[in-house]
């Protein structure tokens, strides 16, 4: 029976969670969660830009594109080459004459023409069959195959090069932390995430900035979906040109034109919102933009915590990056709400300074005796 309330009170709390996970647009490791319905266009638009369609696919489709382009193309020209030795009746079953000179030498079927068609496309050349000089109908052929491989060849070994090459897969050494965090710095309220760089190559130019998603009404009653509010992060030596070298942590100053100005620790969790952060920059080795992105949803803001050190100093004098402490937080105190820090800000500014209450009026009163001797 223990054990059978154990099992219920786990699966009701992962019930709850499922309940409360968020939706995301944007998954943490830079993947669009979209999808587009009912869109009026036909699919054949996408042949249009048949290379970035082609760049776009998945390794799998893309390599079964790649060997279903050259296994069609010599199959469907081998079936040419055995039409024409079919057709100049060059093939053994018609019996051809000891003086009789064949289109192709030495095809003697299908498989030896689907082999012909093989060697002509990727120039291997054995010599044991060529086309001779016998019939225009099979050189005209040779030509066009000689020049369909040369365009099969190029563009998918190009797409196949494109798709090595493509600064995505450098993204993938920017990493993010997992959880953003509330906290005072500088005397102000920041929120801050940490960014890292994998690679000892820089990205030259980079730049941080943000996009808060969320679902706002306008004064005209009208809703918005997925609204979309700038958020300006910077470091401290500027958010532009990061010399991004070692890990960063970069903020947003929380105050009257921040969105999170009127969110509290209480109420945060409470919000719908997602933080999209981007990082672009170009490849310091191949000159290619690229850019990086990940998402926060109030369940990963943490409010009164800061971000571990993770950077030190060994004895030989290099300096060495904690990555077990990427992640890592710890509690420190906070205020509950941006309002509250300024209100108290500004509270002690007047204690210091000191007002006169206009309403006081002092008046002097003299001083008479009515004793009488």
């Amino acid at each position: 029976e223990g054990m059978f309330n154990y099992l219920r009170k786990r699966f009701a709390s992962h019930i709850r969670e499922r309940s409360r996970r968020r939706a995301r647009l944007v998954s943490k490791d830079g993947r669009c969660n979209i999808e587009f319905g009912n869109v009026e266009q036909s699919r054949f638009v996408f042949l249009i830009d048949i290379w970035t369609t082609i760049l776009d696919l998945r390794w799998r489709y893309k390599m079964t594109i790649f060997i279903s382009a050259f296994l069609g193309s010599w199959f469907l020209f081998g079936l040419l080459w055995y039409v024409v030795a079919y057709i100049h009746k060059d093939l053994p079953e018609f019996n051809p004459s000891i003086n009789h000179t064949p289109c192709v030498d030495n095809i003697n079927g299908l498989t030896s023409a689907f082999l012909f068609s093989l060697e002509t496309q990727v120039t291997i050349g054995y010599g044991f069959r060529c086309v001779t000089e016998q019939c225009a109908t099979a050189i005209f052929l040779l030509i066009c195959q000689s020049i369909l491989g040369v365009i099969i060849n190029s563009f998918m070994c190009g797409a196949i090069l494109a798709k090595i090459s493509r600064s995505k897969n450098r993204a993938k050494t920017i990493t993010f932390s997992k959880n953003a965090v509330i906290s005072k710095r500088g005397g102000k309220l920041c929120l801050l995430i940490r960014v890292a760089n994998l690679r000892k190559s820089l990205l030259i130019g980079s730049h941080i900035y943000g996009k808060l998603l969320k679902t706002t009404i306008t004064p005209e009653g009208e809703t918005i979906i997925l609204d979309q509010v700038n958020i300006e992060f910077v470091v401290d030596a500027g958010n532009e040109n990061l010399f991004f070298i070692s890990p960063l942590t970069i903020y947003h100053i929380i105050d009257e034109t921040s969105p999170f100005f009127h969110m509290a620790a209480e109420t945060i969790l409470q919000q719908d919102f997602e933080l999209v952060v981007f990082l672009d920059g170009t490849v310091e080795a191949t000159s290619a933009t690229c850019q990086v992105r990940t998402s926060y949803i109030p369940e990963e803001v943490l409010w009164g915590y800061r971000f571990a050190p993770i950077v030190s100093k060994t004895k030989e004098g290099k300096y060495r990056v904690d990555f077990q402490n990427f992640s890592k937080t710890v509690a420190v105190e906070t205020p509950h709400c941006a309002f509250c820090l300024y209100n108290e800000k500004e509270a002690k500014a007047k204690e210091k300074k000191g007002y006169d209450n206009p309403g006081f009026v002092m008046s002097e009163v003299s001083e008479t005796s009515d004793t009488k001797m």
